[in-house]
């Protein structure tokens, strides 16, 4: 499939220098992509003039009038290269630098979702892909029941793929068959489960995922997944976990759990910070049952 032609995919908002490390690291692919479509979420910090110093004639950049969140963004960055004809889309976050050679052992695998493995700065194996995403029972608490950095010790102890049921939009490849069948990123979700949602639908098409062991993605950033339930990131989380739960519930009692989790969180609220929250979880209820069809195909 050497005759691929690649996009990547960059979202990006007010991290200018995250931005500018990880598209030196494009610039150092041992294969380039033929195109690298930065979309700039309407950053106001010198984001702008990082892009229009690149020297990559590839690069595109969009900027935005407003932030579309992350998944809008992909969503806008993936109809673009889709649209532009497109093989094959790599989507990036802008806090990741590939290895020089993450591109060339990704295109080496014949399956069309792939996403590379990452490590954090210090070679240890970060990579959060869930290998068993429960939406089949109703007593799970947290659908994520393993991930790859949960189930192995390091990268060196993984086979060189592994089947994973969701992504990250962070080293993610996606080939233009799976657009053509199941349709764009969801830019409904703003932030969060955006890839969850987009994983689970290539999924029940037929396509497999794998991370690939040799293709490696260095994370700038530590993980911090505990984000504060009672700010308004807290009510996306909730949202759009409920939302996933309505869509994709494998049985009535999952798609039940919803209503079970926000009343738990509303009688326990006196204890867990007061009204916000409570108040975050029942928007959120409401929200999510707006958000139970499949978006469309455009």
């Amino acid at each position: 499939m050497t005759d691929e032609r690649v996009a990547v995919v960059v979202v990006t908002y007010n991290r200018a220098d995250l931005l500018e490390r990880m598209l030196a690291g494009l610039d150092e692919l041992e294969r380039r992509p033929e195109a690298v479509i930065v979309v700039d979420n309407a950053s106001t910090d010198h984001t702008r003039d990082v892009l229009e110093r690149s020297t990559n004639p590839d690069l595109l950049a969009i900027h935005t009038t407003e932030n579309l969140g992350g998944a809008g963004g992909f969503h806008l960055g993936v109809k673009t290269a889709y649209d532009q004809g497109y093989d094959v889309m790599w989507l990036m976050d802008d806090d990741v630098v590939p290895a020089p050679d993450c591109l060339t052992r990704l295109l080496e695998v014949d399956a069309s979702c792939l996403t590379a493995v990452r490590e954090d700065r210090s070679g240890a194996l970060v990579e959060k892909a869930a290998v068993h995403f429960d939406l089949r029972n109703p007593l799970a608490i947290r659908p994520k029941k393993a991930s790859v950095d949960s189930a192995y010790a390091d990268r060196a102890s993984m086979p060189a793929t592994v089947p994973v049921d969701n992504v990250s939009f962070e080293g993610f490849l996606v080939r233009r068959a799976v657009i053509d069948a199941i349709g764009l990123p969801d830019p409904s979700y703003f932030i969060f489960y955006d890839d969850v949602d987009f994983a689970l639908r290539a999924r029940r098409a037929g396509f497999a995922i794998l991370a690939v062991r040799d293709a490696v993605l260095v994370r700038q950033l530590d993980f911090d997944q505990q984000h504060d339930l009672s700010s308004w990131k807290g009510y996306y989380m909730y949202r759009n976990m409920f939302a996933v739960h309505f869509r994709y519930g494998e049985n009535v009692l999952v798609r039940l759990k919803p209503w079970l989790v926000a009343l738990v969180v509303v009688l326990l609220s006196p204890l867990r910070g007061g009204r916000a929250e409570a108040g975050n979880v029942t928007r959120a209820l409401r929200d999510a049952r707006g958000m139970r069809s499949l978006p469309t195909r455009s």
